[in-house]
């Protein structure tokens, strides 16, 4: 016989082995780690200041200070104004100030805390997350709090306005962003992903950022009792800066398959200073001082932090119109306000 023949038999006589052992059976490949059946369902928010609840008050124990811990995470912060049935908790992991890098894998910490993303692989494990919200990319190369500042200094008569001395460069600023913001979106693809989730088990969601000022600031709160910014400062934060920061957080989340919540339009006529006679009305923070904070030299420069953030009514808003979202199949929309005021996602 050939050698070829040979190695036909040999092939004939394995096959018929294998099929007289009827109890014969290759190993299932391993399952991946994943919660319990019985986990809790819950929701988790990543990101920076304005998904926190910087501005909310009542911060978490731990995230005020102690310790250089600054993170300011409220009870009020948008996450927990959520309503979608079946889900039994919500995280909160986002911290102030937090770069894209901290979001994700990197090793950056932000106020002692270290990566949200290795935070959010313990909570994965035990919970079964089904939408995690993120609010990141301003504190990347926008910078966007100390461009607010350095409008409060044009204001001064420190500086040229910051429409001209930030504007011309705003595009490549957010443009450096944009890979930043998606490695960070990605990592959160990868945590999940290794706690055995397929993409279609929860939901990642990138919210934009809403403009706390606007051109139609009452003119007599024009000053260090609310909103010290010069008119066309406000113009250009509202029509200029915004909707650039808004199309780079959009690309961003394009390029990690995230769905996009656009809140760029969400504080229209209710920013900071918009009403004099009813501030309970506005959605945002007035310049605020924490005077008590002055007094000691660990907290004096953490005194205005919470200016132009989302108050607690503007964190209820933004809840409800992630809400909305949450519940839907669109892949793309925006917080928009009804006849009465009140914020509704809608698709675009």
């Amino acid at each position: 016989m050939r050698p070829s023949g040979w190695l036909v038999l040999l092939l004939v006589l394995v096959v018929a082995t294998l099929g007289l052992a009827g109890d014969h059976r290759f190993p299932a490949p391993e399952p991946l780690r994943g919660p319990p059946e019985d986990a809790p369902t819950v929701i988790v928010a990543m990101g920076d200041s304005t998904i926190s609840g910087e501005g909310a008050g009542d911060y978490e124990p731990g995230t005020d200070g102690d310790k250089g811990n600054w993170c300011h995470r409220s009870p009020h912060a948008s996450i927990f104004q959520v309503r979608v049935p079946g889900v039994d908790a919500a995280y909160n992991l986002a911290c102030s100030g937090a770069p894209s890098a901290q979001v994700g894998l990197g090793k950056v910490e932000q106020y002692t805390e270290t990566s949200q993303s290795k935070q959010l692989a313990r909570i994965a494990t035990r919970n079964r997350v089904t939408a995690i919200v993120v609010a990141s990319g301003a504190n990347d190369d926008p910078s966007f709090s100390h461009v607010l500042d350095s409008c409060v200094q044009a204001w001064a008569g420190r500086g040229q306005p910051c429409g001209k001395q930030v504007g011309p460069g705003w595009e490549r600023r957010v443009d450096r962003m944009i890979p930043k913001l998606t490695m960070a979106l990605r990592d959160i693809r990868t945590v999940m992903r290794n706690a055995g989730y397929a993409r279609d088990d929860y939901s990642l969601v990138v919210q934009s950022y809403a403009a706390p000022v606007g051109p139609d600031v009452d003119r007599d709160l024009l000053d260090l009792s609310g909103c010290p910014f010069l008119t066309q400062d406000l113009r250009w934060v509202e029509e200029d800066a915004v909707p650039v920061l808004t199309a780079g957080v959009r690309t961003a989340a394009r390029n990690a398959g995230a769905r996009f919540l656009d809140l760029s339009r969400a504080g229209t006529g209710r920013e900071a200073c918009s009403s004099e006679r009813d501030p309970s009305s506005e959605w945002f923070r007035r310049l605020a001082v924490e005077w008590d904070n002055l007094e000691h030299d660990d907290r004096a420069t953490h005194a205005l932090q919470e200016s132009f953030h989302p108050n607690a009514n503007g964190h209820k808003q933004f809840g409800q119109c992630l809400s909305e979202f949450l519940t839907s199949v669109d892949r793309a929309a925006s917080c928009l306000p009804d006849e009465e005021g009140d914020l509704h996602a809608a698709a675009s």
